[in-house]
């Protein structure tokens, strides 16, 4: 209970994830009014779907991992930046992974997709410009400083987007990455010092 009276941002977008993704699971009209997909944006101009579309999972794992990613990294932005720059890095990310598959699949009408992943990508790039030598858990095992898989996710997530068959958007990926980044040099501006001290601090 501590941590939803302490974090009640992260908490409220957890909360939102889960019912979102839990009525969508039992409601299919639901689900496939709310995705995200090309033609009904584009043609259609549902734009409402590069939103709701980042609060439905495909399942419960899919919700249960992008969940727990924003549950141990949402409330260390959410201290730092407080409640209104924290709301707006993730949602800028939110949008920035969107607005980067609709560019990237503009020619692919029927294309969809779905998932907090976009957002979560901008949250965890975030907290890796706060703090880079923090170390992460690659697939839970592997020990590897936040800058390095900053880089290598970004790196990764180009190379992989580019691929033509792919189960996960990883172009969402990207783009949140990115405006992650973008949105919180915006929201605090201070963060490129801290970064640049712990970086040549280190060397």
């Amino acid at each position: 209970m501590e941590y939803f009276t302490q974090f009640p941002i992260t908490s409220a977008l957890i909360a939102a994830n889960i019912v979102a993704s839990l009525i969508a699971f039992s409601a299919h009209d639901f689900f496939e009014q709310n995705l995200f997909r090309i033609a009904p944006v584009l043609k259609n101009g549902e734009w409402h779907r590069l939103v709701t579309s980042a609060f439905l999972h495909v399942n419960g794992l899919h919700l249960f991992v992008n969940m727990f990613v924003l549950f141990m990294f949402g409330p260390i932005l959410e201290r730092v930046l407080g409640a209104g720059g924290y709301l707006l890095v993730y949602f800028a990310a939110l949008t920035g992974a969107s607005l980067w598959m609709l560019v990237d699949k503009r020619d692919s009408p029927d294309y969809s997709a779905v998932g907090a992943s976009g957002a979560i990508s901008g949250v965890v790039l975030a907290f890796c410009l706060f703090q880079p030598f923090q170390m992460l858990y690659l697939f839970f095992i592997m020990p590897i400083p936040a800058v390095v898989f900053g880089i290598g996710y970004i790196a990764l997530s180009f190379w992989l987007s580019r691929r033509e068959s792919t189960m996960v958007a990883h172009g969402a990926h990207l783009g949140g990455a990115l405006a992650g980044l973008a949105a919180t040099v915006l929201v605090y501006p201070e963060v490129i010092g801290i970064f640049m001290r712990q970086l040549t601090g280190a060397a």
